[in-house]
């Protein structure tokens, strides 16, 4: 099958994934390089053996006609199933975009917005117990009414599960983050919710059609599950359970997390205890806790600063104010990049504005005038 104009960037973007030995860190250095996927498969040889990581055996697999078949069923599978394929400079959700794992590509069928304004991970054991159901149910609830508003978790029983079969009640946009490919649903129990989620939100992977729910690919899923929100909640979780990978995940790329406190001798509330008591995730006891963590409240309003408190500024917090005056908020660093401070001086420098009553720390390390 040769792709028409329109399918060809995809087709190729699907062949790089098939290429042995290409990873996403590999991929992205030939596709910064070269521009697209169409432009690396056109290059002869020589070229892509003057890329870092490129050998003389991985440059060959750019040649093989396994790669191109396998691009080709998968792109027929693509094209039948009305899936996306996103990818970099192409509908690549934002903040996925800003972790240093993130996959090359993404198979995502369904209507949400990725880059929705607000993102909460929803995760949690699979064997939950009515506590935990309860306050799932209290927390994709207390959310439905903020602007904007995703959900995402992994269509896992349990937690998972919950969390989705509210949203779509309720008809708040869901995302279920998978460990397979799209040609099938795991757990098969699952098949109608995932269905109703395609219409109401929608499914999102980086595998491919076929690949099977192996034990390895759900910490991967679990990455996506991450660095896709704002903030991860955890509901329930022992001290070892998949919510927690998520959940030090999270907190790795600077994302909130918070947590439920449960019975300390609850084993299914001692991963979110140990969250809390370690300092990774900020303990919540209902919605609007949530809502406050994330400054999310409709009815705060950001406090006018007079000009004439700024005379007496130092140099170096003159920068800092000078670029907050401009935007809503900006990230950590890029005030690093702007102001040229050495990190620890930085961070010296914001504390003390924040002191003086002119700035304030938004989470993900985003800071805003007060």
């Amino acid at each position: 099958m040769i792709p028409s104009d329109e399918n060809k960037e995809i087709y190729y973007q699907l062949a790089l994934g098939f290429v042995p030995g290409i990873g996403a860190k590999i991929g992205r250095a030939l596709l910064d390089k070269f521009g697209s996927a169409c432009a690396v498969f056109l290059m002869p040889l020589k070229e892509l053996k003057n890329t870092d990581g490129i050998t003389e055996v991985k440059a060959k697999g750019f040649k093989d006609d396994e790669v191109f078949r396998k691009a080709e069923n998968e792109l027929d599978f693509i094209l039948k199933n009305d899936i996306k394929v996103l990818y970099t400079n192409h509908n690549y959700p934002k903040r996925l975009s800003n972790c240093s794992d993130a996959p090359l590509l993404l198979y995502y069928k369904g209507n949400a917005d990725l880059d929705a304004a607000k993102i909460v991970a929803v995760v949690g054991t699979r064997k939950n117990t009515d506590y935990g159901h309860q306050l799932c149910e209290e927390l994709v609830e207390g959310l439905r009414t903020l602007d904007d508003i995703l959900i995402i978790s992994g269509l896992a029983l349990g937690i998972d599960a919950i969390a989705h079969k509210k949203c779509v009640q309720q008809g708040t946009a869901t995302v279920g983050v998978l460990g397979h490919g799209l040609g099938r649903i795991y757990p098969f129990t699952h098949t109608s919710l995932a269905g109703q989620m395609t219409e109401h939100g929608g499914l999102l992977t980086e595998f491919i059609s076929e690949t099977l729910p192996d034990r390895n690919n759900f910490p991967m899923r679990n990455r996506i599950v991450a660095g896709m929100s704002d903030v991860t909640v955890v509901i329930e979780s022992n001290v070892t359970g998949g919510a927690l990978i998520t959940a030090n995940l999270a907190s790795g790329y600077n994302r909130e997390v918070a947590a439920y406190p449960g019975r300390v001798n609850d084993t299914r509330s001692a991963g979110c205890n140990d969250l809390i008591r370690r300092n990774v995730a900020a303990m919540i006891t209902k919605p609007e806790d949530l809502i406050d963590l994330m400054n999310w409240n409709k009815d705060a309003r950001p406090k006018a600063v007079q000009r004439q408190l700024f005379i007496n500024l130092l140099p170096e917090e003159q920068k800092i104010v000078d670029l907050l005056q401009t935007r809503d908020n900006v990230h950590a660093d890029e005030l690093y990049h702007h102001t040229g401070l050495a990190s620890s001086q930085l961070a010296a420098t914001l504390l003390q504005l924040e002191m003086q009553g002119l700035i304030k720390t938004l989470p993900g390390k985003y800071y805003r005038m007060y």
